[in-house]
């Protein structure tokens, strides 16, 4: 299994450009996989599937769990038939479990720009600041932002240059705030000669390196609980604010996918659910026969 493990990580980070958390992710509920059956990949029924399936169900993962679990075994079992491991596709009677689809959590006009206002200007709410700003500005991912270097940002065009998922290159616009603020940032930016990243930590002596999704959520954290008074706000709430805001404002549906970096535009059309019930909102409160 161990080898057969490595070739298919390989297969996914070379071939397929999946992620480092989505291949990291994989190899988990691989392993877990096969120390629950112990059997040979090529000697594994569907009724055997069928019964670790049920494990899992009875273990109470949820729907959402159980379907990305059904994924990797997927596409584990797709590679082993290409490669000619295995004689037959176990995987191919199963259907994954129907997950409904909630609401993204959202963020007001009000609420967002309270936020983006929040922090200070000292050279630590200056960074803190470019950060909000491109987050709301751009809607990108917060492993986009972390992955954004000084030779990446144009602030002459407006634009930023992010490697998304599937290491796929696309352009983000930089509105005239996110500009602004990282030319104010960028100003006061301290870091090591040879550090390339752009938004960097802070360290005693003035020195740091890239920062980290998780340190952009703690951020984030902190601000929120200064200015806001909900829960569940994250640096992907920003991404979900930019699609909705832009939609509230007439922007069309093929375009936020672009701006987003959406392959299919059923996944940004989420977003119009999210503004017709802000609509519906906005109507039960002021017309006089809601």
């Amino acid at each position: 299994m161990d080898k057969e493990l490595g070739r298919f990580l390989r297969y996914l980070k070379v071939e397929k450009n999946y992620s480092a958390h989505t291949c990291s992710a994989y190899e988990q509920d691989l392993r877990h996989f096969h120390g629950a059956l112990r059997t040979a990949p090529a000697a594994v029924s569907t009724d055997q599937l069928r019964g670790y399936l049920a494990q899992l169900k009875n273990a109470g993962l949820s729907k959402r769990t159980m379907a990305r679990r059904m994924a990797c075994l997927r596409t584990f079992y797709r590679y082993l038939v290409r490669e000619e491991l295995v004689d037959k596709n176990p995987m191919t009677r199963l259907r994954s479990p129907k997950l409904e689809r909630s609401l993204p959590t959202v963020l007001s006009e009000a609420e967002a720009l309270k936020l983006l206002e929040a922090p200070a200007r000292d050279p630590e709410g200056l960074r803190d600041r470019a950060i909000l700003e491109t987050l709301y500005s751009t809607g990108m991912r917060v492993s986009e932002l972390t992955g954004l270097n000084t030779d990446t940002v144009d602030l002459i065009g407006g634009v930023c240059r992010v490697m998304g998922k599937g290491s796929k290159e696309r352009l983000c616009h930089l509105g005239s705030a996110a500009s602004r603020a990282l030319r104010d940032y960028l100003a006061v930016r301290e870091a090591a000669p040879k550090e390339r990243a752009l938004f960097v930590s802070r360290s005693p002596n003035g020195l740091g390196g890239r920062l980290t999704p998780r340190s952009v959520r703690r951020i984030l954290d902190r601000y929120v609980r200064a200015v806001c008074q909900r829960t569940g706000i994250t640096p992907h709430t920003l991404r979900h604010s930019f699609a909705t805001h832009l939609l509230d404002r007439g922007a069309d549906l093929r375009s936020v996918q672009e701006l987003l970096g959406h392959e299919n535009l059923s996944t940004t059309q989420i977003y119009t659910h999210v503004s017709t019930q802000r609509l519906k909102e906005a109507y039960d409160k002021a017309h006089p026969r809601a």
